[in-house]
């Protein structure tokens, strides 16, 4: 620059740009213009005394150097050291004593590489370096003298020789060189096709510090009302403390502003979710210097954030259809007979691709079950992401969409249960109807697919019913229904009945405090081999909620019983415990084992269909009570200690103490009985 160039161009530092700055923005100016005034290149006084800058005109046969101390003046001179440069411009920083660290050669390198890594122009760092240098000899006269001794010296042995040879070691010598630190390349202004595997695996590696490759990326550019490109990938493995901080940690993916690095980690590129994907975004529409406050609020990055949630789901769609349709390649195959090499070549890298989405589905399945509840604009396309066991897929997890290819015509709903473990599940009472009748269940053992499915609430057009609730509605001929209707008012006595007990039992009796509450008793339509089973209200907590929900830390009990809904216990009229109960009830409501039986079927009940009592002291008690009476013994007994026998040494010992105390009795005896004559004689 010239002398004028470095007083219009650097001055303004000195006249405080940030106020022109600000003036500017009060006048409703563009962000941009922050970078009209120098406030970028003032920053160099956070960490410097004073600034020099040394420059060269091309135009201009004196060198000029300008210097500020950033308190208001500045000073520019003709440099006195004469034309060094050449042509170019040298900014040297007298650093504050806090600032020394960027002395550091391992400090400038970090710094370039972080912030500066894939900008076009290259950036040097001059690094010492220690190398190894042949011993020479110093002198060219003593060259001449060693090699006169070596003529006079006849005997001069072999050995000698190699023994100086071996003297001779490397030295090492310090020397100064200029290194590039930004020679990783910016991959992602690239055209696709020009970037090979292997450059997509090291660039994933280089920004994740990741050792495996990724599973699968996007490379794409943005057009539009914005521009910008990116390139996105999917990781094989979750991180270990994924969704220990899920509250949290920032999106990993990079963003870059004209190829300069503005934030590593930033809270609005992604949702929460989907902080898992890593990757670079480039953009020239962005203002490079404004802080981040101010990009979260900038309405560019809230189109990048759309269009970046856009691609990674349907690259995730992508990963899923391509598994799914490797099943129906594979049944073509079957039928097709002759085949050409280059088919099969093609075959085999599909079937290597194959389980992508299954490997990709248990490393992140938490992530798109909570994406399904928070993301409500992109819930519909998640859904279709979504994969569950069920009653018929054999231990594998099926989509929605095969679960409606599965249904049954006249089937309306789609029904799920949730519960701790498939094992468990499958011996639920409430699912016996449905196996029956051959209808399939979404089985949920884990705590995040109920309330993702509530979330969804329906699937295309068909909604998601829980037959662990009370409002189960299947298909039912005219005369099930004839039936059904007789078998309610034959039962009626007893549901009353029982309705009476159980009310009793849980608001004055031994459960008042368990916080269950009954709403009723009625014939149920889902039992087969069950005698009895509970269920709750419709838009109560289901048994594995309640257990969520109660192992919560900082869990209201109040909000939990209000939520816990009302229960129902629903009866089967054909088993015989019920039959028999019937029998009893209407021959005396007052039949006291019937009352036992009736509670002790409610409890047990209880705990089969998942809930938890809580004080199970009372049903103890009545299973005590039934096992005394199977054993023919009185329950009522009162407790006595039970008499211990002795060991067989101790009897022995008292036996041999009997005996010798017997001998001695019988010693006094005989005694005795010489000194009464002795007496008679006197």
């Amino acid at each position: 620059m010239s002398k004028a160039d470095l007083i219009n161009n650097l001055g303004t530092v000195a006249k405080s740009g940030t106020t022109n700055f600000l003036e500017a923005m009060a006048e409703g100016g563009d962000a941009n213009l922050i970078g009209q005034f120098g406030v970028g290149f003032y920053s160099a006084f956070l960490v410097a005394d004073k600034v020099s800058v040394t420059s060269k005109c091309n135009d201009d046969p004196v060198q000029h150097v300008w210097e500020s101390s950033a308190d208001a003046s500045f000073t520019v001179m003709d440099d006195p050291r004469g034309n060094t440069l050449g042509r170019g411009s040298r900014v040297t920083l007298h650093l504050k004593e806090d600032a020394h660290d960027y002395l550091s050669e391992d400090k400038l390198k970090e710094s370039a590489k972080k912030y500066s890594q894939f900008i076009q122009f290259p950036i040097y760092v001059k690094v010492k370096k220690e190398v190894d240098v042949e011993a020479e000899e110093d002198d060219d006269d003593d060259d001449k003298e060693d090699e006169e001794e070596k003529k006079d010296d006849v005997e001069t042995k072999d050995e000698e020789e190699k023994e100086e040879e071996e003297e001779k070691k490397p030295k090492k010598k310090t020397v100064f060189e200029w290194e590039q630190v930004n020679t990783q390349k910016a991959i992602w202004l690239r055209a696709k096709e020009d970037v090979t595997e292997e450059e997509y695996n090291e660039f994933y590696k280089s920004i994740s510090k990741d050792y495996l490759d990724p599973l699968a990326y996007t490379h794409f550019n943005a057009e539009g009302e914005i521009e910008f490109k990116s390139i996105l990938f999917l990781p094989k493995k979750a991180p270990f403390d994924m969704m220990d901080n899920y509250w949290t940690k920032k999106s990993e993916v990079k963003l870059f502003v004209r190829r300069v690095l503005v934030a590593e980690k930033f809270d609005e590129l992604l949702p929460r979710y989907l902080n898992f994907v890593r990757g670079v975004v480039d953009s020239d529409d962005l203002p490079l210097n404004v802080s981040r406050e101010q990009l979260q609020q900038n309405k560019i990055m809230k189109v990048i954030s759309k269009k970046l949630v856009r691609k990674v789901l349907e690259l995730m769609k992508k990963l899923a259809k391509d598994e799914e349709s490797g099943g129906d390649d594979e049944e073509e195959e079957k039928d097709e007979e002759a085949k050409e090499d280059k088919d099969k070549e093609e075959k085999k890298e599909k079937k290597e691709e194959e389980g992508l989405w299954t490997k990709f589905w248990k490393e992140f399945n938490k992530n798109l079950k909570m994406g399904c509840y928070e993301d409500d604009s992109n819930r519909s396309k998640l859904s279709k992401l979504l994969r569950f066991y069920t009653t018929k897929s054999d231990g594998k997890e099926i989509s929605l969409d095969k679960y409606l290819d599965r249904m049954q015509e006249s089937q309306e709903s789609i029904y799920y249960m949730s519960g701790d473990s498939l094992e468990t599940m499958k011996k639920a009472p409430a699912l016996q109807i449905f196996e029956k009748k051959d209808l399939e269940v979404l089985m949920l053992p884990d705590h995040l697919d109920e309330p993702c499915l509530q979330k969804l609430a329906d699937y295309e057009g068909k909604k998601f019913v829980s037959i662990q609730k009370a409002d189960v509605k299947l298909d039912e001929t005219e005369e099930e229904k004839k039936r059904f209707t007789k078998l309610k008012d034959m039962y009626k006595p007893l549901t009353d009945w029982w309705k009476k007990k159980l009310t009793d039992l849980t608001e004055s009796g031994a459960m008042k405090d368990a916080g269950v509450k009954i709403e009723k008793v009625e014939l149920s339509k889902r039992l087969t081999n069950s005698p009895v089973v509970v269920v709750t209200s419709q838009f109560g907590y289901s048994a594995q909620q309640e257990k969520v929900m109660k192992s919560q830390a900082f869990q209201n009990k109040e909000q939990l019983s209000m939520m816990a809904g009302r229960k129902t216990l629903e009866i089967n009229p054909n088993h015989p415990v019920v039959v028999d109960l019937l029998a009893k009830v209407k021959a005396s409501e007052s039949d006291e084992a019937a009352g036992n039986t009736a509670e002790v079927l409610f409890q047990t009940a209880i705990i089969e269909s998942g809930y938890e009592i809580a004080d199970p002291s009372a049903l103890v008690n009545r299973v005590y009570r039934m096992m005394s009476k199977e054993l023919g013994v009185d329950p009522d007994a009162p407790l006595k200690e039970v008499e211990v026998p002795e060991d067989e040494e101790e009897e022995a010992e008292e036996e041999d103490g009997n005996d010798d105390a017997s001998d001695d009795s019988q010693e006094e005896v005989e005694e005795e009985k010489k000194e009464k004559p002795d007496k008679d004689e006197m």
